[in-house]
């Protein structure tokens, strides 16, 4: 740079920023100083350069909030531009969450890379699912790395794609991918190319002054828009490829999310109470969301990295989790600690809800049986011994809240016992519970699954759901990124399974299913229906051992629509069912989260999972993609035991008003029965919505605002509404505030609740102060 003084240089990620000034403080130092002259520039606002796919909603959060702190307490301010260039396909829920974060520009080029059809913009706006926009551009060159060749320089001009709209574009040079910078040789030529005839005009300038260019130049109004996700025709293996680390990953961020409203809610309900002073761990949930969003790594969360990258991986994710439960147990009982104080009755076991509607559903209450049985009716056998020795109980918990287990303990149950039926002469078992009546055959698959109160069958007629098919699996270019689409020529269905029953009810009925899925490997799956529950759900266990296989499972079913929905962060969008198109049949392989649904009028069926993100729908065949087995970079990737579970939920009417996102939402989010806190008749709730559209997704304490919290919501449906939000505590104020938690603008509050308007899936951060 000394050499260069036109040199600009430009490095995202706070997370080496981060590791350069803990151990390289002199280098620290020479950086900042370089910063503050304008030459070495902070790009992108995020932690690391994250997946673009597979992060939650939240985790999108906190990318930004945890990395713009980190970049305005550094250099002074925030990062005005989100720099991805290598991730596989963007969410249609990221412009929101970048413009909450004070982005209004966007730099990638990966879509460069796609498959079947060219992406037809080099410079234009993206709107998300909520309407928000923002300023994107492709380096026509089509690379992150340019040497600085002739013919690089030569095609940013020639492959511009918005000639007539926009008369510049941006050129990275440099070694980016692993690191290194440009060269001497690459800035001696970019000299010499500054004003060459036959190629465009060349200007060392900042990625700022190049989208602010394009603003002041009137150019904005000539752009085109394309809406919803930016889909990457490749890499589509990402999405299942290490399944392990997908799985640790989502139950860490469920994980934090409970702790975090927990400690909260102790953090403010223990005014006068003698409790410890770390009672919300701040420096301490800061570590672990750093330590989660490191793994979120765009090589790293999609199953692309080398073995020893996973043994580092899983290293986190277990200190994760081991640290999470221990603040989890404290926050339990600090939450519970204040409706004790001053009781001399005896202590009951809690349970605790930390999703924002009451529940009633069946758990395992196993090392609780003494108190469990001391207060079950006695006109029902409320407590059910599984077959492996499990105690169940049903039970009725308030939204985001707690109550003793004598208060917990529902009597719904009896109106929707759960049973199993075997018929020997046909081989098959039927299980039931008022709402559900399934069909399983001897080898386990689901020949019918009826909804008892419309009485239509959500399987197509003569056709089996939950087979399990295996694929050839072996692409063209890289074995973990990639999945083709010719594996689906390969089609194998996997056979030969016994059944037997585990469970007869009244709280769960279900049957058990073994079989080899090849000579080296093996499943064993429990299939259930309990009491009260809208879903079937399927526990499975592989012992898997392939080479260069696809698991799939797969469900045809009684629906005809030429659009399936699926879940992405903070909403939702729609895919073809056909290959009409190019770009359509580009889409054989997708990304979804908790869910996935295929509806037409009055009448669909929802596919839950507590780990999974791959998807597939054609025609009426949904399937949920389980497993890979790539031998490159990783040999042993996904080798050994997997446990994942998913479920089948046929609904009347839309899968919104019909409870399809919170029954997703109960399927990943498990209540939490803590030991000897409850006393008497205790039970509170601490955040309720009146509105079902609208979910609270984070509460937390604010970064830097003592006293006060912020409380993080959506709209899920997809339609505009207005929702009351209730909450135990009282409220001296409430304010609007970006992702940040930056005030925008004050919101009138009612003691103990606010009314706030939502348009189709918008996300909403309140800051609210506790009096």
């Amino acid at each position: 740079m000394e050499d260069y003084p036109e040199l600009v240089f430009v490095a995202s990620q706070a997370q080496q920023y981060e590791w350069v000034k803990q151990n390289y403080p002199a280098l620290y130092s020479q950086v900042k100083a370089r910063a503050s002259e304008g030459r070495f520039i902070p790009v992108g606002g995020t932690w690391v350069e994250m997946d673009g796919n597979l992060p939650s909603g939240e985790s999108f959060v906190r990318q930004f909030l945890i990395g713009q702190r980190f970049f305005k307490a550094e250099f002074g301010s925030y990062c005005e531009e989100f720099w991805l260039p290598d991730t596989f396909g963007y969410s249609a829920q990221l412009p929101q969450v970048m413009k909450s974060a004070g982005i209004r520009h966007f730099l990638t080029q990966k879509l460069s890379w796609n498959l079947t059809n060219k992406f037809p913009h080099s410079t234009f706006y993206w709107e998300g699912i909520d309407g928000s926009r923002c300023l994107v551009h492709f380096p026509p060159a089509d690379t992150y790395g340019s040497d600085a060749s002739v013919h690089d320089v030569h095609k940013s001009e020639t492959n511009m794609k918005d000639k007539g709209r926009s008369s510049q574009s941006l050129l990275l040079y440099g070694y980016g991918d692993g690191g290194g910078g440009p060269t001497e040789d690459m800035l001696e030529r970019l000299k010499r190319m500054r004003n060459v005839e036959g190629l465009p005009k060349l200007v060392f300038e900042s990625p700022s002054k190049f989208f602010v260019g394009i603003e002041e130049r009137g150019e904005c109004n000539q752009l085109v828009t394309w809406v919803g996700e930016l889909y990457f025709e490749l890499h589509r293996g990402t999405y299942t490829s290490q399944a392990q680390v997908k799985q640790a990953n989502r139950k860490c961020e469920v994980l934090l999310h409970d702790i975090e409203f927990l400690a909260a809610i102790a953090k403010f309900e223990s005014c006068g109470l003698e409790l410890s002073s770390d009672i919300y761990p701040k420096e301490e949930l800061l570590r672990l969301w750093k330590l989660l969003l490191l793994d979120q790594f765009h090589d790293v969360l999609p199953g692309s990295s080398i073995r020893e990258v996973y043994v580092d991986v899983m290293g986190h994710f277990k200190e994760i989790q081991t640290a999470g439960n221990n603040l989890l147990s404290s926050s339990i009982s600090a939450v519970t600690s204040k409706s004790t104080q001053g009781h001399s009755d005896r202590l009951y076991p809690v349970v605790v809800n930390t999703l924002c509607w009451d529940r009633q559903e069946v758990i395992d209450a196993s090392h609780l049986l003494t108190a469990v049985a001391q207060h079950a009716s006695p006109s029902l056998p409320l407590i059910q011994i599984t077959g492996d020795g499990h105690s169940l109980v049903y039970v009725d918990c308030p939204s985001m809240g707690y109550c003793s287990l004598n208060t917990a303990l529902g009597l719904d149950a009896s109106a929707v016992p759960a049973s199993v039926v075997e018929h020997k002469t046909e081989g098959t078992f039927v299980l039931s519970n008022g709402f559900l009546k399934a069909t399983v055959d001897g080898q386990g698959c689901i020949t019918s699954c009826v909804l008892l109160s419309s009485g239509r069958d959500a399987i197509a007629a003569g056709q089996c759901g939950n087979q399990f098919v295996l694929f050839d699996d072996l692409p063209l270019f890289w074995d973990a990124w990639d999945v083709m689409d010719y594996h689906l020529e390969t089609r194998k269905s996997v056979t030969g399974g016994a059944v037997i029953v585990k469970d007869r009810g009244p709280l769960r009925a279900s049957v058990q299913s073994k079989m080899s899925v090849s000579q080296r490997s093996s499943l064993v799956q429990t299939i259930r229906l309990d009491a009260g529950c809208r879903y079937l759900s399927f526990s499975t266990e592989v012992d898997w051992h392939e080479k260069h296989k696809f698991l799939k499972v797969e469900f045809p079913l009684n629906v005809r629509s030429s659009r399936a929905t699926y879940e992405i962060q903070f909403g939702h969008l729609e895919r073809p069912t056909h290959y009409n198109t190019s770009w359509d049949q580009a889409r054989f392989e997708v990304c979804g989260h908790k869910w996935a649904d295929l509806s037409e009028y009055e009448f669909g069926v929802a596919l839950l999972n507590d780990c999974k993100y791959g998807y597939s729908t054609l025609g009426n065949i949904m399937r949920l993609s389980l497993l890979r087995s790539p031998k490159a970079p990783d040999e042993d990737a996904d080798m050994g035991k997997h446990s994942f579970s998913y479920a089948l939920m046929p609904h009347q009417g839309e899968f919104q008003t019909a409870g399809v996102i919170k029954a997703a939402y109960e399927f990943n989010y498990p209540l939490h029965v803590h030991h000897g806190n409850g006393s008497g008749e205790m039970r509170k709730s601490f955040f309720k919505v009146s509105d079902p559209g609208v979910i609270i997704e984070c509460v937390k304490a604010a970064e830097d605002r003592e006293g006060c919290l912020v409380v993080r919501l959506y709209e899920a449906f997809g339609g505009w509404r207005r929702a009351k939000l209730s909450t135990s505590l009282t409220l001296a104020g409430a304010h609007r505030c970006s992702i940040l938690e930056e005030s925008l603008e004050t919101v009138a509050v009612d003691e103990k609740s606010l009314c706030l308007e939502f348009k189709p899936f918008e996300i909403i951060s309140v800051l609210l102060s506790v009096a």
